[in-house]
């Protein structure tokens, strides 16, 4: 049965390292349906929710490079169900990722949800796209509010994903997810306050 991710990820050294630790049996009759070669809703919201990822690629030496991204909450855009897409902003101007994806435009993503454990796999062909080549795409992208300088679109093709357990993910939380946490807490702490005080002032009054 096709298990699209792991259709790309298994080579022969990957199977006799699964032999060697007694796990081939898992994958070589996996028995189900795991093609997982367009989004669904599920693949869209968790994408949309996420403010960063990271992506890796490979050097024409061979070397593996993996690069951090950010933006704001939904920067990473689903075009359509086969299609992803965020403008890429300027950093530290090494420029590693872009000169690789000129040798070899295949890449692997892994976006994480640290507070809710879970993350997604992505495997894709990236495709550096300029600015002004299409401004339609530009559009999709753009995040006007955000302070980051675009110098680039990449437009990545979706080869195949699939998601990871939760095993061994620390849960983390954003400033923002604990601000949202803890103002429940706060606004009951407010109120109790201003009964406080309200209480301390009537009895004041009886006092006089």
């Amino acid at each position: 049965m096709p298990y699209g991710f792991l259709d790309i990820a298994i080579t022969p050294s990957v199977r006799a390292a699964q032999a060697a630790m007694g796990a081939e049996g898992l994958w070589t009759h996996f028995q189900g349906e795991r093609l997982f070669d367009r989004f669904t809703e599920s693949e869209a919201q968790f994408i949309a929710e996420r403010d960063s990822f990271y992506m890796a690629s490979a050097s024409e030496t061979g070397w593996p490079y993996v690069q951090h991204r950010g933006g704001p909450a939904g920067f990473l855009k689903l075009i359509d169900d086969r299609t992803l897409a965020f403008a890429d902003y300027r950093g530290n101007r090494q420029y590693l990722s872009l000169g690789n994806l000129t040798a070899d435009g295949r890449v692997a993503l892994i976006l994480m949800d640290y507070a809710g454990r879970r993350r997604l796999k992505i495997y894709a062909r990236a495709e550096p796209v300029a600015l002004d080549a299409d401004p339609i795409l530009a559009g999709q992208v753009a995040d006007p509010g955000y302070r980051g300088k675009p110098e680039r679109i990449l437009r990545l093709h979706l080869e195949a994903f699939d998601w990871n357990c939760p095993q061994h993910i620390t849960p983390r939380f954003t400033e923002a997810e604990v601000e949202a946490a803890v103002q429940p807490l706060r606004d009951q702490l407010t109120a109790l306050q201003a009964e406080n005080q309200a209480l301390r002032a009537r009895l004041a009054a009886q006092g006089d």
